[in-house]
């Protein structure tokens, strides 16, 4: 195994990576079901294929990078020709932005084939590969050099992460924080017929949480891992996963409750096109052992015991590929950068709304100053769907806070 290390980065991203592999589908009528397209011994059309990388490593990092931060990613993939494909894709972002990855001998690298034919769901072939093996020891003490704040994602694809009822996921982030870092953590909803769908998630919680400053998990993604039964419930009822139009301010209140008590000082919950929900610790002693990237003193008391919701912007649509993984870069750039916590959410939701601007998941984050002007010429926010009840518009800030919250 090889391993190097770039000069000292603000800011390490670690977790998931993948390489994708996307075939131009030529063959077959648009709405064409999957069982009539693809049968025994047919032979089906198909044009060039699009290599992209996926994962919280490289969609969030190169965000990150694309942001001005100064960004390792740390992903592991293995010494084969797909790996070598994922290395080669990160330096044509930044030729330093492969310095940081791991590369284990003999082993094969994570990939999917992504069947994607006209008018029809797209079909995943997934190969978990290395990141099933990646572990604490992995990240040693020089990579955090210098660092202030390590960023993990997706734990729940990474099978030593989640097995053992999260142990190593512990080691991990428990190294990171007391290197100094400031800790967050994302995550990706499980197959529920998976490994890892089956595994005790509010146990895995109960554990790691304690070692985490900020957690920024999807709506869908927690209350699957908090409410099951519920999840299961609307799932079955409704023929859907999507469920992002069940949310409401009790419902999130509740979960970043529980969040909250499990240890984190920053729970923010994605909404997708719904946009942002943030409620943070009441102790300000919590607050100040949040690591490097503590908010500043004179912002301190203006983080501890908030709760609110930021809308996302309009924009034209083009795709949504990597939108939460974005909203995070643009997140952890505000608070890396000092940001107040209602800059640093308009900041998160106009990364993610620059994002969905593109059909890739990277390729519409402009650079910082961008961003922020954006933001600051009276970008035209969406309007809120969500119910609020016990809820005020600062129509001047541009978030919505539940009434009493200072």
């Amino acid at each position: 195994m090889s391993r190097r290390h770039p000069d000292s980065a603000d800011i390490i991203v670690a977790g998931h990576i993948c390489l994708d592999i996307i075939p131009a589908m030529n063959g077959g009528k648009r709405g064409q079901g999957i069982a009539e397209l693809f049968v025994p011994g047919k032979l089906i059309d198909v044009g060039a294929a699009r290599l992209s990388t996926g994962g919280a490593v490289p969609n969030t990092g190169i965000a990150l990078h694309r942001l001005g931060s100064n960004v390792k990613l740390m992903g592991k993939v293995g010494d084969d020709p797909f790996g070598q494909a994922i290395l080669s894709i990160l330096r044509n972002y930044g030729e330093d932005l492969a310095e940081g990855m791991i590369v284990a001998a003999g082993e094969s690298s994570s990939y999917s084939i992504v069947i994607s034919p006209p008018g029809v769901d797209r079909i995943f072939l997934h190969c978990t590969g290395a990141n099933d093996t990646f572990s604490s020891e992995e990240v040693t003490a020089d990579a955090y050099a210098g660092a202030k704040l390590f960023h993990f994602g997706y734990p729940p694809l990474m099978q030593r992460m989640y097995e053992e009822q999260g142990a190593e996921l512990e080691r991990l982030l428990a190294g990171a924080k007391a290197a100094g870092l400031t800790v967050s953590l994302d995550m990706a909803r499980p197959d529920p017929d998976s490994m890892a769908g089956k595994a005790d998630w509010r146990a895995i919680l109960q554990r790691v949480l304690p070692c985490v400053d900020v957690f920024l998990p999807s709506f869908e993604e927690i209350l699957y891992m908090l409410r099951p039964e519920l999840y299961k419930e609307l799932s079955e009822r409704y023929k859907t996963s999507e469920l992002l139009p069940f949310a409401d301010g009790d419902t999130l209140a509740a979960l970043s409750a529980e969040l909250l008590d499990m240890g984190v000082a920053v729970a923010a919950i994605k909404l997708g096109e719904y946009g942002l929900y943030v409620r943070t610790s009441a102790s300000l002693q919590r607050l100040r052992s949040m690591g490097r990237s503590t908010p500043l003193d004179e912002e301190l008391e203006a983080w501890r015991n908030k709760e609110l919701h930021v809308p996302c912007y309009k924009v034209d649509m083009a795709g949504t590929t990597g939108a939460g993984d974005c909203t995070i870069a643009g997140f952890l750039s505000g608070l890396a950068r000092g940001l107040s916590i209602e800059d640093t959410l308009l900041t998160a939701v106009g990364v993610g709304a620059c994002n969905v601007e593109q059909p890739d998941a990277v390729s519409g984050i402009p650079d910082w100053d961008v961003v922020r002007q954006r933001i600051a010429s009276g970008w035209e926010q969406r309007e809120v769907v969500m119910q609020l009840p016990g809820w005020d518009h600062d129509r001047q800030r541009g978030v919505w806070r539940r009434k009493g919250e200072g």
